[in-house]
């Protein structure tokens, strides 16, 4: 397994910080631009760049960053103290690492649905709903028509999305890991360098796209 995770909550603040950074720099126009090729399935990567710019010009693509950066603050935390708590337990329980690491990273992703749940239904609704409701009015409205669950639409597909995304991520990366020790330095209790470590997470963030 990595080293353990700090559970410092300076750290998960400053985590949260550069989360906010990167959705607010790269992360949110990619993000809009996905969500809109997601609703108009007929047009091509280039077309949909494009439409997305006719309609708002370059603002358009942070359509939705209020609740875009409450996410980006907030899931990187939820998803530490979860997947480091269930690997501990499961570690404890006797289980493998890599399995410790797929079990812990598939909780982890699905305890992350609270926040992306409702983060997620509001970027899209700003995205591709009326642009003459504000954030504040589209919650109100969501919430008297529908309660919490009215936040979750499609919440079953995101969990599992989620959590095969991080049993994926978490999985690869410890299988990975396992095999640089015993390859490379040929012990399993071998400390990897940060260059190994980060091998490990290139490697198993790729192999989890499938």
């Amino acid at each position: 397994m990595a080293p353990a995770k700090s559970m410092n909550p300076r750290d998960l603040i400053t985590g949260g910080i550069l989360g906010c950074l990167e959705a607010a720099s790269l992360g949110m126009p990619f993000e809009v631009w996905k969500t809109h090729m997601g609703t108009y399935r007929n047009e091509t990567t280039i077309e949909a760049f494009k439409n997305v710019y006719k309609k708002n010009g370059i603002i358009g693509f942070w359509k939705g960053l209020s609740p875009k950066m409450v996410e980006a603050f907030l899931k990187g935390g939820m998803l530490l103290f979860s997947k480091e708590a269930i690997i501990k337990v499961c570690l404890r329980m006797g289980t493998g690492e890599s399995a410790a690491g797929l079990i812990g990273g598939a909780g982890g992703g699905m305890a992350q649905v609270t926040i992306l749940g409702p983060c997620t239904f509001l970027v899209t609704a700003a995205v591709t709903g009326d642009k003459s409701v504000s954030l504040s009015q589209r919650i109100a409205h969501t919430y008297s028509t529908q309660g919490v669950s009215g936040f979750y639409r499609g919440g079953t597909a995101l969990a599992l999305r989620q959590a095969s995304n991080w049993a994926s991520r978490q999985g690869f990366t410890d299988i990975i890991r396992a095999t640089l020790k015993h390859r490379v330095y040929g012990d399993k209790r071998a400390r990897l360098s940060v260059r190994d470590e980060a091998i490990s997470g290139i490697l198993g963030g790729t192999l989890s796209v499938w």
